[in-house]
């Protein structure tokens, strides 16, 4: 136990895709702990102990406000420094659909000097009700996101009804693009309804500089073992599901930390 990778999950009213985060992770090999928001507000429990920390999705508090707005709100007044000092370290940080929502409204994604309103954000989807279906994903292989490593096409589930990417122009590069939504076939210039939410420029997830801080739309967690595809008996068997490399990614990647 003492060799594995230990994983923080993080936990606040309304998250309900930490159980299937956590069996992805411990299928991985790593260690992992589910810990609540207040446990690390409180220092009960120190982020410097772990070389993962996730954000999985949910409706944490409901979504009042703004999807996770809340819980970044936390996370900025409470927890900024530590966070900080978590990616300096070399640490990686995950945040999957409203976890993407936190990291963005925390200030953590996109990268950005400016002062005022960050340069992206997450809007409600263009079909104006909850987008619940599988897609397909290209991987951006220009991208450094350490997660995405050795992945080309995925098809992923997503289930939000603030999935939105609105981006100012340049405001990102693309490098920084690491997951974009596509067709069958990987091209990325399609639309609804294999873009289910109206994203700019069809993006799905995005990373800092480093590749170390992914945010992603998709839920990789609900397709890590191959009887999760909607399609699965009509398939030959595999070992495991397309969303379980992600994670096969972070936990080797940081064995090195």
């Amino acid at each position: 136990m003492m060799n594995k990778v230990k994983t923080l999950i993080l936990r606040a009213p309304g998250t309900n895709c930490d159980v299937e985060s956590a069996f992805a992770f411990e299928r991985a090999g790593a260690q992992v702990d589910l810990i609540h928001v207040n446990e690390l507000i409180r220092r009960q429990t120190l982020l410097a102990d772990y070389r993962i920390m996730v954000l999985p999705g949910g409706f944490t508090y409901g979504d009042d406000i703004s999807a996770g707005k809340i819980l970044a709100n936390e996370l900025r007044l409470k927890v900024r420094d530590e966070m900080q000092r978590f990616v300096d370290a070399g640490k990686l940080i995950l945040g999957i659909c409203n976890g993407f929502q936190v990291l963005v409204k925390a200030g953590m994604l996109p990268e950005s000097k400016r002062e005022g309103p960050p340069p992206l954000t997450l809007a409600g989807n263009d079909s104006g009700r909850f987008e619940c279906r599988w897609v397909y994903l290209r991987v951006n292989e220009g991208s450094p996101c350490i997660f995405t490593r050795g992945i080309s096409l995925m098809y992923l589930p997503v289930a939000n009804g603030e999935g939105k990417v609105v981006v100012e122009p340049g405001a990102i590069q693309e490098s920084n693009v690491a997951l974009r939504y596509a067709d069958e076939t990987g091209d990325t210039r399609v639309g609804y309804p294999h873009n289910p939410n109206g994203s700019m420029k069809n993006i799905a997830g995005i990373c800092d500089g480093t590749g170390r801080i992914f945010a992603l739309m998709p839920h990789p967690e609900r397709f890590v073992h191959p009887t999760q595809h909607p399609r699965w008996t009509r398939q030959s068997c595999r070992d495991y599901g397309e969303g379980f490399r992600v994670f096969l990614n972070a936990v080797e990647w940081a064995k090195r930390v």
